[in-house]
């Protein structure tokens, strides 16, 4: 004789674990508007040489030239979208888990979030590996501290300012940190889980831990001053449809 057991499903749904975003709130530059361009134009203004003061003539603080300027351009490079259904039968006979609301929200969380996060750092790496501000040397657990400092050092050097930078590390930088004798014995990292994060402070700098996967290939770290940064976004503009033409349910759209 046949034993036919029953099926049953469960209308909770198993949620995966998620970030929220990691770059959103450290302070990036938001003194230029977007509104209904793609590309910002920006002035950057030269300064005068000092000369010798000379009591005669009629140059006596050096021949005068116009102020020069150069200007730069930052455009918009990502326009991205995403667009999917719920078949009003298939909701209603998978006991109506796929809510619309929590569906999209799920979305942004899952994906459009780490995509940020990860196209942020992937750029700030492009710059600084384009500007020769990069160290390719091996990190371990007895050298992670020394080519902290060493970053430090360099941005000491380009005359960035030294309140507000923000170091995103990778996890495994992270445990090399607290493996390190040296940082051990000098370092003044903090256990308060603060914000979005945040894990603590090295040499005054926050700490931001993220996922390798957010990471280029080979990076331990990047440290930077958030106002390097303006990293706009616009037109953020989420759609639930219900009843489109040719569908029978909802279509949601961003």
């Amino acid at each position: 004789m046949a034993i036919n057991l029953a099926t049953k499903y469960s209308k909770k749904v198993d949620e995966r674990f998620s970030l929220e975003s990691l770059t959103e709130n450290i302070g990036l530059n938001k003194e230029y508007d977007w509104a209904g361009v793609k590309t910002v134009t920006v002035y950057n203004i030269n300064t005068a040489p000092m000369n010798n003061y000379t009591r005669q003539g009629t140059s006596r603080y050096g021949t005068p030239a116009e102020l020069e300027d150069n200007t730069t351009d930052y455009s918009l490079s990502k326009d991205r979208s995403f667009t999917y259904t719920i078949d009003r039968g298939n909701y209603t006979e998978q006991l109506m888990v796929k809510e619309a609301g929590k569906s999209l929200a799920r979305q942004i969380k899952e994906v459009v979030v780490p995509e940020i996060d990860a196209y942020r750092i992937a750029r700030w790496s492009a710059a600084a590996i384009a500007n020769s501000h990069v160290a390719t040397a091996t990190v371990s657990s007895t050298t992670a501290y020394a080519k902290f400092l060493d970053a430090q050092e360099a941005l000491d050097e380009a005359k960035v300012p030294v309140n507000g930078r923000i170091c995103f590390v990778t996890p495994k930088f992270y445990n090399f940190i607290k493996q390190d004798d040296t940082f051990i014995k000098a370092g003044d990292m903090s256990q308060k889980m603060l914000i979005n994060g945040q894990v603590g402070e090295i040499d005054g700098v926050r700490i931001i831990k993220a996922p390798s996967s957010y990471f280029p290939a080979n990076h331990a770290f990047i440290l930077l001053h958030p106002k390097c940064s303006v990293s706009p976004k616009k037109l953020e503009d989420y759609k639930i449809h219900d009843n489109p033409p040719g569908i029978n349910g909802k279509q949601l759209a961003a």
